[in-house]
């Protein structure tokens, strides 16, 4: 699966980059594991999701005011198990839960590490059998020892120290960073391990595919729609028009425009005048991912990672893929606004 044939794991190969650290104490590595053990258990369910009871709706909403499907609820407490028995973390915040997660046995209490999560991103697709995936980011703890608290999650992007995802498809990857590259890890289901199969993740300068609900249209503000038109070829005479690809799983369309070069752009519109998607579990961690490999990432007009969380639950506009299209499209936002003032 690498160049020398020789198959590396996801532990083999955290085990090796943590001798790179001499004053490493294997914690983060370990977390990760963790990670990888409770995504190998959802990664189960998903792929029988249409011969058990776990399709379809709980009859509930969360506190976003999305439908809950079973599968959310399954990858939610699966996640925050197997996070919570590893010992190396000390608090966990959920997409699916209001509040933090403060864990607080003998072991956990004192530990280094917060991370936030989207246990399932893309849940709406579970039923029609299209790519959803995880999210999540880990932060180094602000408070001391002790109990966790609010201020250890409400941490700049910037300060994360790993984040990735892993994307539940016709494979099952894990992508992630720790501040040195991309890497990518596809599970053999024949050894059950995740192993290295996509080393130094680069994404591409630019790109031929733009993501985005193209059905809110009328709502997006003028910039938006007029860098839709540049997409669609309607700006530039000689310019060949790029390919919409939207699959409404933010996690599969950021991963198929990682590997071979676009945009994805979830923008505010007039009912969502702050954006849908929330910073600390789905926007910081894969802002992270996508700096990491060479792209970008913005809300129009400042960098994802330098914005200040404010709440748990902080929503934003999000630009995300490759750095010119990223670029391009914050001029077109800047001339739009420009136009709206004057």
């Amino acid at each position: 699966m690498v160049a020398d044939k020789r198959v590396i794991t996801l532990e083999e190969y955290t085990i090796q980059k943590q001798k790179d650290f001499p004053n490493a104490t294997g914690d983060l590595s370990k977390l990760l594991r963790d990670i990888g053990l409770a995504a190998k258990i959802v990664n189960k369910q998903v792929n029988k999701a249409g011969l058990v009871d776990i399709l379809g709706t709980t009859g509930g909403n969360n506190l976003h005011g999305d439908e809950v499907k079973k599968l959310d609820i399954f990858a939610n407490e699966e996640f925050i198990s197997s996070l919570t028995h590893g010992g190396q973390c000390c608090g966990i915040a959920s997409e699916e839960n209001e509040e933090f997660i403060v864990i607080n046995d003998e072991i956990s209490r004192n530990a280094k590490y917060v991370v936030s999560i989207d246990p399932l991103d893309g849940s709406s697709n579970i039923d029609v059998n299209v790519s959803i995936g995880t999210i999540f980011s880990i932060y180094r703890r602000l408070s001391f020892s002790g109990s966790c608290v609010l201020e250890d999650f409400l941490q700049k992007g910037t300060q994360q120290v790993a984040a990735g995802y892993i994307i539940y498809g016709s494979s099952t990857m894990m992508v992630y960073t720790t501040g040195y590259g991309v890497n990518g890890f596809t599970l053999d289901p024949s050894i059950g391990e995740f192993c290295l199969s996509h080393p130094d993740i680069k994404t591409p300068e630019s790109g031929k595919m733009y993501s985005i609900n193209q059905g809110n249209f009328v709502n997006f503000e003028e910039g938006i729609r007029n860098y839709i038109r540049y997409c669609e070829g309607r700006e530039e005479k000689d310019q060949e028009p790029y390919s919409l690809r939207y699959i409404g799983s933010m996690v599969a369309d950021f991963h198929r425009n990682l590997i071979n070069g676009g945009i994805f752009i979830y923008p505010k519109t007039k009912s969502r005048p702050k954006g849908k998607l929330r910073l600390l579990y789905e926007c910081n961690p894969l802002s992270f991912v996508a700096e990491q490999a060479g792209g970008k990432a913005s809300n129009g007009f400042k960098r994802i990672l330098e914005i200040e969380p404010l709440e748990l639950h902080q929503r934003t506009p999000i630009l995300i893929g490759s750095k010119s299209m990223v670029e391009k499209a914050e001029e077109f936002i800047a001339a739009g606004t420009e136009a709206e003032v004057s």
